[in-house]
């Protein structure tokens, strides 16, 4: 049955014909809300990325209900038959498997639709891995860039690098356990060793950490170790002036000195492209 919330703008919920974006968990089972268990037990279907990771919330708080997948594999499939169900007057709840729906996840294809539609899509807050990383890092929160999951492809990969190690502004980034020590690695290229870092892991778990201080000391750590858990980077933003400017006659300097060193011309062009943030054929046309 649905319940009354006195300090809520809604008078019941859920209501018909809404899509409800459910915050999860990202760890502490008890950190969900009495408003998102209302949801969850009471609209008329449960669209989840993975339903037995859904299912364990729904067993912890005794919740039954209709639970359907809609992950990133079938949510192309899914998406025309969920708005047809709220058309008609259902209510449907969207949930990942852990935090917001909507961040890195299908879900902001079906809020894109629905929003077409005219149809309403109410959010009930959540937990959030990147905000609770940021908030606990010490680094500065007032502005910040939020990038995800890195993109996999070299070029697109090291063009947010460049941009990252440029930025004045914190940068959160998601990474996986098994390509943390790579990431790391190339923070360390783009932004030098001392540049500001938070690796959070495991957030609001048992095994909860905060590793680092700068990225030196975030690859010091990790170094021998196995990586386990989902992680959060949090990246302070570059202590450039604001109208500091390169000179090339800078960058000429380094570009001899490296090659007498014994870089080849496109290995010294690649290095100094990487650390000044220039097209590394400008560079290499400075020889």
């Amino acid at each position: 049955m649905a319940h009354n919330y006195p300090l809520s703008h809604r008078k019941e919920e859920p209501e018909n014909g809404i899509l409800y974006l459910v915050g999860t968990p990202i760890g502490n089972l008890n950190d969900i809300s009495p408003r998102a268990i209302n949801i969850l037990a009471n609209v008329s279907v449960v669209a989840c990325e993975d339903t037995r990771q859904t299912r364990k919330i729904m067993n912890k708080f005794s919740i039954s209900n209709n639970l359907i997948s809609f992950n990133k594999e079938n949510s192309f499939d899914k998406i025309s038959s969920l708005i047809t169900d709220l058309k008609s007057g259902k209510s449907v709840a969207l949930v990942s498997d852990a935090g917001m729906p909507g961040i890195c996840d299908p879900g902001e294809n079906i809020v894109g639709q629905a929003k077409s539609q005219g149809i309403e899509v109410i959010c009930i807050p959540g937990a959030c891995a990147a905000i609770t990383a940021l908030v606990s890092s010490g680094i500065p929160s007032s502005r910040f860039v939020f990038e995800g999951f890195l993109p996999k492809k070299k070029i697109d990969r090291e063009k947010i690098l460049s941009e990252i190690s440029k930025n004045e502004k914190t940068t959160i980034i998601y990474e996986s356990p098994h390509r943390l020590k790579k990431l790391l690695r190339e923070l360390f290229d783009f932004c030098g060793g001392d540049r500001k870092i938070i690796v959070a892991r495991e957030l609001t778990k048992k095994f909860e950490e905060h590793i680092g201080n700068d990225i030196n000391s975030a690859i010091n750590f990790f170094k021998d170790k196995e990586v386990v858990g989902e992680i959060t980077l949090v990246v302070k933003g570059s202590k450039q002036e604001k109208n500091q400017q390169i000179k090339i006659y800078d960058v000429k300097e380094d570009l001899h000195e490296l090659i007498k060193a014994g870089l080849s011309l496109s290995a010294a062009s690649k290095y100094l492209a990487k650390k000044y943030g220039i097209k590394k054929s400008i560079i290499y046309n400075l020889r």
